[in-house]
This record gives structure tokens, sequence and C-alpha cells, in this order.
């Protein structure tokens, strides 16, 4: 039910306005467009995270649509940048499985809305990140108890991705 609601006031905000890109660093404007790219091992029931650096979490990797971007060419671009990887979506395939509004923590909080897409990766394999922006990566299970400090829709989308896998 939450999601629909999410659904709902992003179809109307996005009805409402064409400034839908970030143009300042970090909040301009409030809302804008994100994508993640969620490394996923479907067989080993997997999510490889990364450190983020300035947000202190443990997070997909993904970030702000480039003005004029659709969602899969920023989570594409993402992979490449973030991951150094061409990103294969075959688990549930190239649409988002997700989608959340999140206001972000600190000084420059704002309001984020997130299309999370999901791509293959092996959790036997150690995926270098994008120094810059993350402090190394580790693999979680599925399992929410053991998942760390991380985007508050993390548990939700894995329970969603979860049903979503054979």
């Amino acid at each position: 039910m939450l999601e629909q609601r999410h659904i709902a006031q992003t179809l109307d905000w996005l009805r409402g306005t064409d400034d839908i890109f970030r143009r300042v660093k970090p909040a301009t404007p409030s809302p804008h467009l994100v994508s993640y790219v969620a490394l996923i091992d479907p067989h080993a029931r997997a999510i490889f995270l990364g450190r983020h650096r300035k947000a202190s979490l443990w997070l997909p990797m993904g970030g702000h649509l480039e003005p004029g971007e659709r969602p899969l060419d920023a989570a594409r671009r993402e992979a490449v940048e973030e991951i150094a990887i061409e990103p294969q979506f075959t688990v549930v395939g190239e649409e988002p499985l997700f989608l959340t509004v999140t206001t972000t923590r600190g000084p420059a909080a704002h309001v984020d809305i997130s299309f999370w897409h999901v791509i293959s990766g092996n959790s036997a394999l150690e995926y270098a990140l994008d120094p810059a922006e993350f402090d190394g990566g580790h693999w979680w299970d599925f399992d929410k108890s053991t998942l760390p400090d991380s985007d508050p829709h993390l548990a939700r989308f894995l329970t969603k991705l979860g049903d979503a896998l054979p």
C-alpha cells in the first residue's frame, strides 16, 4: 500500500513539473530523480552494497539522473562508473523493480525519487567500487536480520525481489 502511495505521488509530481533533474548539488531541485543499481546474486540470494562515503550508509550503487537521461540509461552509466562493469539486467528485466520516495539525511536534506534496477552479479567475486564514492563493498544475505545501516527501503526491496525470484 505504501508503495502505491509513492507511485501516485510521483506520478502527480511528474505531471506537474518538468524540473526533475538535479541541477545544483546536493539538493536543487527537491525532489529529483535517482537510479539505484542493485547488484544481486540471485542463486546465493545476496546483494552487494557499498559503504557510501557521504551518506555513511551501506547502499546499492547509483546516482542522480543527468538532464534528459532516462532511468535505465542512468542505471547503465552508474554501473560502469561505480562498479566498472557492463550491467546485465537478467535477474528481473530492465524495468525498475521498485520505486521509493526518500528524504535524505544531513544538512542538505532533500527528497530523492529512486528507481531500483536489478543487475546480475556473482557473490564469489569481489567488485572494485569507485573509491571516490565508496569505502569498499560487501555481499549481504537477503536475511533482513543481518542487513547493515542502509537505505530505509532496503528490506522492503529485498522482500519484493525475493518474491520475484524463482
